[in-house]
Parts: structure tokens; sequence; C-alpha cells
């Protein structure tokens, strides 16, 4: 999810970092604010397939690591 930034400028970073998820553009915060409680970046949120918030956490994170793979990976396995 980005937060109050530019469309032009998100795309731009998604295309050089290269990333591979759909990004939610939410130019407003008005989106992120209200259903999932955003109040600050960063903020990274783990939304399950139907939409639902499964949890946050605020704050930078080191998501390269071993034991951040295999937490997302258990993510993604959840059905």
């Amino acid at each position: 999810m980005n937060f109050r930034e530019k469309p032009d400028h998100v795309r731009q970073v998604v295309r050089e970092r290269g990333y591979m998820a759909p990004v939610l553009l939410d130019e407003s915060g008005d989106v992120t604010g209200k259903a999932y409680g955003v109040w600050g970046p960063p903020t990274a949120y783990f939304v399950d397939r139907q939409g639902r918030l499964l949890g946050r956490t605020v704050g930078p994170r080191q998501w390269d690591t071993p034991a951040a793979r295999v937490f997302v990976q258990a993510l993604l396995e959840e059905r």
C-alpha cells in the first residue's frame, strides 16, 4: 500500500525496485487510514487473499532475513 504519495512517483519506485505484487495507491490516505489504521509510514500490513487485515507492524524491518522470509511464506500458505 502506498500512503499519501503521488501515483507517478509510486509507479516509478515500483518499476525501479522491481516490485511484483499489486500496490494500492491511496493518495488521500482515506482508505489506509480508515480501513487499516495507518498513522504514519513505514507501516507493513499483512492482508489475506480476501482483503482482511491479519496484522501490521510499524517501523523499519529487515524483510530480507531468513526469519522474515519464513514468516511471509507462512502467510502465503494460509488459505
